[in-house]
């Protein structure tokens, strides 16, 4: 596939170079404030947060579209809570930046005021949060700009994915997220069917016939594509292109 290139955030790397980075930033603060203290227990506070990972992601999915090297980006998320705080972390860094913005403003108005001399000093912490809010908004306009990204749900004809995307759903619209649509995956192709099909591959593709009819009722206008139950995962471009020609073909 010409100009298809893929690449694999290592999850464990990006939470080392975050962790690293923090590390840095605590320790210039402590400096500017004049505080003589070790940046560890502050490094392992802040990076024992429940979404630390999801911020060192979202971080490094950032950096990728800022660079602007290509035409489109796709990330492929898994769909937990992991990927809902992922996806919303632009609205959960402008709060908390917004605060520390608050907050620092207070104690420059402090500082002058008890100050003996009138004189405006650099702020180099105030200058990084404004940074940081500015780039912040700027993720924030992206994925939540409908012209330019969209997010695509993949589910099964079963019960429970079916609940989870429906939710996701509701979930992405409260942060104004664009859903692009629904992908359904695993279909067992019905040509299967014959005198001496098992009773289980009957069973399961009359099963699917009938969350499809759920599917095509909750999300109605949504789905974009059905894709087959393959006999081996996709891996692979012969594997891509194979699974690409499902998806781009309507075998409703």
């Amino acid at each position: 596939m010409p100009n298809l290139w893929a690449y694999e955030i290592d999850t464990k790397d990006t939470i080392e170079r975050s962790k690293r980075e923090i590390r840095e930033k605590i320790q210039w603060f402590l400096k500017f404030a004049e505080i003589s203290t070790r940046a560890d227990e502050f490094v392992e506070s802040a990076t024992m947060n429940p979404a630390f990972e999801e911020s060192a992601m979202f971080e490094n999915m950032i950096d990728l579209m800022f660079r602007d090297e290509y035409e489109v980006y796709v990330f492929d998320t898994a769909p937990t809570a992991n990927a809902r705080r992922l996806l919303g972390m632009s609205k959960v860094y402008a709060l908390w930046v917004n605060k520390m913005i608050k907050s620092r403003q207070e104690a420059q108005a402090l500082r002058r005021l008890l100050s003996f001399t009138k004189k405006e000093e650099p702020d180099p912490l105030m200058d990084y949060l404004i940074s940081f809010r500015d780039r912040m908004e700027r993720a924030r306009r992206l994925i939540t700009d409908p012209e330019l990204t969209a997010f695509f749900f993949v589910t099964l004809p079963e019960a429970l994915p079916i609940a989870v995307i429906r939710r996701f759903i509701h979930w992405f619209h409260d942060f104004g997220i664009p859903v692009g649509g629904v992908i359904v995956n695993g279909l067992i192709d019905r040509s299967f069917l014959g005198e001496n099909t098992p009773d289980f591959v009957r069973n399961r593709i009359e099963m699917q016939a009938r969350y499809l009819q759920e599917i095509e009722s909750l999300f109605d206008g949504l789905v974009r594509g059905m894709t087959p139950l393959l006999e081996n995962e996709v891996r692979g471009v012969p594997m891509l292109e194979r699974f690409a020609g499902y998806l781009f073909t309507d075998t409703r």
